[in-house]
């Protein structure tokens, strides 16, 4: 009776932690051009079943650089003021997604801050299959509407990148 006792506390710990666990999307990545270069370092993370993404540092500028190529505002933006006069570190690039299923979320916007335009985005979760994906990556598909667009591919990230 005991030994059931403990493996039924044991299936339960095991199912609430699935339950809670973090979808895989949400976590530090780095976001990188067509030549595999890091371009960016960011954080995706949901609040109230929402996906968001904020950049934490980019690659070769300091982190107080102003997003002065975006526009004032953008359709549903998550933070109030003028978005040309936010940091780049800190702000909502990716905003309004909402899950799909585990590791896929769309419905919403990502922003270019380098050039200020605004593209739906899908975001898909890849985990490393030792063919395709060698490692766990993120596609991000930007799109202008109709399925026309173009995915990057990211790659967690971890604290010591950042420093």
């Amino acid at each position: 009776m005991k030994k059931l006792f403990v493996f039924v506390a044991a299936l339960l710990t095991l199912t609430g932690m699935a339950l809670f666990a973090a979808d895989p999307v949400e976590g530090l990545w780095k976001s990188v051009d067509e030549d595999g270069v890091a371009t960016a370092f960011w954080k995706i993370y949901e609040k109230n079943g929402v996906l968001y993404g904020e950049i934490l540092k980019i690659v070769g500028k300091p982190d107080d650089t102003i997003a002065t190529a975006a526009k004032p505002s953008y359709k549903n933006f998550p933070v109030p003021g003028s978005v040309n006069q936010m940091k780049v570190v800190g702000t909502p690039w990716i905003y309004g997604l909402k899950k799909k299923a585990p590791g896929q979320w769309e419905g919403g916007f990502i922003i270019d801050v380098r050039k200020g335009d605004i593209y739906n985005c899908k975001i898909t979760f890849r985990p490393a299959d030792g063919k395709k994906y060698k490692t766990d990556v993120l596609e991000m598909r930007g799109e202008i509407g109709l399925g026309i667009g173009r995915s990057q591919y990211w790659l967690r990230a971890t604290e010591m990148e950042l420093k």
